[in-house]
């Protein structure tokens, strides 16, 4: 029956599974009267501020940046690995926890294996009692207690805010007039740890800088408060986004706890990095020098402005290649971690079969990665579009089209009787709407007898610069003396047939770096191109093909 009440009344999981962003900062009630009140508590809270190696200052306090908060608190642990000793507030408490309260193993808050973890102990002995106790447990040479901070608290709100206290308040105690909960922490999470209790009692927070609050997000992670942290995440995503404190979030502990509370905030860092990077190569050194998590969120974009997904996979080897130069750790990060943020199935076929012979890659992993890029592209539109549709849903975006400078094509070549290719790009009603007044837009190259040739779709004037219209034109990449004969055929779907329709026919002796085409495509005007109604655009989507064979 007490195992009933309790799991009714204090079970924490009520509230932890209930979204505090629901309302507002007081929407589970505000008990900050209670806070520390003797007329509305039933234990008393002994909190013992340690030193030693991490006797400093909050990783927040003094700082004036994100900046300055991820270095203090970089130093802090690097300083704690250099004492190479045992972890100093859980040694005395541990084998108390164990011996008395067996189950409170995974209420320690240990994911977070960059700070000290928390020692607690629960007693009902008297003034002398405790004292000689103290004496007997705390005998230890490697930390000291700086002071030792009493507070009056109420178990049953404690509960309800977090499992940790939860755990601690209900396994197995034995009913007392007076009971004390003793709490070990460092120095530097003093300031954090009291700011946690005072929002436990009035979901409130009385920092507002990122540091402080960065403080208090690890405090609550650590005593498995989540309402604190949802409540942090969501000040934190309201100050400014800088690059710096974007890494930063991405860069906390990742307990499942963490993971869950923080979302929001670690979403909003992926985003703006995304936003403001998706044009990489206005930022090549910068980029270059992020860390994994930080490429990690530019590649999951679909909006990346890049020249095509080949040059993706190059940036990527050249990012790994530097910033992990043994080879065994290089394969490791780019098999697990990356390989999957690259879209191998709109690379061409030409990077692929470099990718095959490409010794950064393990080549099982590389293997598998072009069968199934080459499987994708022989799928028909409308089973590509299903398996786009399919991964849109997950965090796995291979099969997703992003929004490349040089649009992808599709290209079918013969060798006999003559040497041919039929090139067919496909743009979106949006991508030539937003060629208006004077954009163009640029396939991926293709080649035929062995040059590198492209298409170009231009929104320009017509001939007599009486109006603007839709124009197509092909390139030839190499420059140079090469001249090159094509016969060249431009064609485009229209309805109500939604057959290939032929638009233009020509000839031309290319030499490097010349283009030919037609201004005006459809004969139309641009607006009767883009109109509603228009023939040429189906299901949103305009359908262009291009022929061209070598003349002899």
């Amino acid at each position: 029956m007490k195992d009933q009440l309790n799991s009714d009344l204090f079970d924490p999981r009520n509230e932890m599974d209930s979204d505090y962003s629901r309302g507002s900062a007081g929407s589970g009630g505000d008990f900050g009267f209670a806070f520390n009140d003797s007329n509305f508590s039933d234990r008393l809270l002994r909190i013992e501020i340690m030193g030693g190696p991490s006797d400093c200052l909050p990783d927040g306090e003094g700082c004036t940046s994100i900046a300055d908060w991820a270095r203090h608190r970089k130093r802090r642990r690097e300083d704690m690995k250099k004492e190479n000793v045992l972890d100093l507030s859980l040694c005395p408490e541990e084998q108390v926890l164990n011996d008395g309260q067996p189950d409170m193993d995974d209420a320690a808050g240990c994911e977070n294996q960059d700070e000290e973890a928390v020692a607690m102990v629960e007693e009902t002995q008297s003034g002398d009692e405790d004292a000689n106790s103290n004496e007997s447990s705390w005998n230890m040479d490697c930390s000291t207690v700086l002071r030792v901070k009493t507070l009056h608290i109420s178990s049953p709100i404690l509960a309800a805010k977090s499992p940790f206290f939860y755990k601690l308040f209900s396994n197995g105690m034995r009913e007392s007039e007076q009971r004390h909960v003793t709490l070990r922490i460092n120095a530097s999470e003093e300031a954090a740890l009291m700011e946690l209790l005072n929002f436990m009692y009035s979901n409130t927070l009385s920092v507002t800088t990122a540091p402080a609050l960065l403080d208090v997000l690890m405090a609550a992670d650590k005593f498995e408060v989540a309402s604190c942290m949802r409540y942090c995440s969501r000040l934190l995503r309201n100050l400014p986004m800088t690059p710096e404190s974007a890494l930063l979030y991405l860069d906390l502990p990742s307990s499942v706890l963490m993971g869950e509370a923080v979302q929001p905030l670690t979403d909003a860092a992926k985003q703006y990095l995304a936003s403001r990077y998706k044009d990489m190569t206005k930022f090549q050194e910068e980029v270059m020098a992020l860390p994994l998590a930080g490429i990690e969120a530019i590649l999951s974009s679909d909006d990346l402005q890049i020249a095509s997904e080949d040059a993706v996979y190059d940036f990527v080897l050249k990012w790994a290649r530097t910033q992990y130069p043994k080879l065994k750790d290089r394969r490791e990060v780019l098999g697990s971690r990356l390989a999957r943020f690259i879209r191998f199935p709109y690379m061409t076929c030409r990077k692929l079969k470099k990718v095959l012979t490409c010794n950064d890659f393990d080549h099982e992993v590389s293997s598998k990665l072009v069968l199934e890029a080459l499987f994708f592209k022989a799928e028909a539109p409308h089973r590509q579009r299903s398996l786009a549709a399919e991964e849109s849903a997950t965090l796995n975006r291979r099969f997703i089209e992003r929004a490349y400078k040089y649009r992808p094509v599709k290209v079918v070549e013969f060798e006999l009787p003559r040497q041919q290719c039929v090139v067919y790009l496909d743009l979106k009603r949006e991508e030539c709407a937003n060629l208006f007044p004077s954009g163009r837009v640029y396939s991926q190259a293709f080649h035929l007898g062995g040059q590198g040739f492209f298409l170009s779709a231009h929104c320009n004037m017509d001939q007599q610069s009486s109006f603007h219209c839709f124009g197509l034109f092909l390139g030839m990449q190499e420059k140079g003396s090469v001249s090159f004969a094509v016969d060249y055929e431009f064609a485009a779907r229209s309805k109500p047939t939604e057959e290939f329709v032929s638009k233009y026919k020509g000839n031309y002796t290319f030499t490097g770096g010349k283009a030919v085409g037609y201004r005006n495509l459809f004969a139309i005007p641009w607006t009767s191109f883009m109109a509603e109604d228009s023939l040429y655009f189906i299901n949103g989507i305009l359908h262009l093909r291009a022929e061209l064979t070598i003349r002899h």
